[in-house]
């Protein structure tokens, strides 16, 4: 009977202060975002999809040096290197597991060549697992490209603390 009686007065004093708080939020503006059409803007620093970059003739950075996958703490990053005919070293397979990658940013930050960047782009969910494994060709930018402004700053940061530049 005790229960009972507890039972009754909570529907009759809690329910009315809950029904009063669900009637404040109808009459507030929602905060709500036409996501596909309004994309909502991250944070410069945020580390997103993986980029390889290239040189102004067009040619790969990416020398397969492996400090990349030597810092990767997820293990994540898997390379093959090779020569060219012009006896110049490049990455014959370059991998980059999407399933395992946390995007740290270390393998953007050990690189010595610039060669690895992460972008801005959030998006690139898939039903396929096979999808998350990314080669070389799927990250390559083309070749008559933009400046991205965060190589910029990255590139200045490392002129001030004394680490040469390779684009030179």
């Amino acid at each position: 009977m005790k229960e009972l009686l507890k039972t009754i007065g909570h529907v009759v004093f809690k329910m009315p202060v809950g029904f009063v708080v669900t009637i404040k939020h109808l009459f507030k503006k929602p905060v709500t975002r036409d996501y596909p059409k309004h994309k909502m803007p991250m944070s410069p620093r945020y580390r997103g999809r993986h980029y390889l970059e290239r040189y102004d003739d067009g040619t790969e950075r990416c020398v397969c040096c492996g400090l990349c996958a030597a810092a990767c703490p997820a293990d994540a990053i898997y390379m093959e290197p090779e020569e060219s005919d012009k006896g110049e070293r490049r990455a014959q397979l370059y991998e980059i597991n999407l399933l395992r990658c946390i995007f740290c940013g270390f393998c953007e930050e050990a690189c010595p060549e610039e060669a690895i960047f992460l972008g801005q782009e959030y998006e690139f969910s898939d039903d396929n697992r096979n999808s998350f494994l990314w080669t070389k060709e799927d990250m390559l930018v083309p070749h008559p490209r933009q400046d991205n402004p965060f190589k910029r700053i990255i590139r200045r940061v490392r002129k001030v603390y004394g680490i040469p530049d390779k684009t030179k």
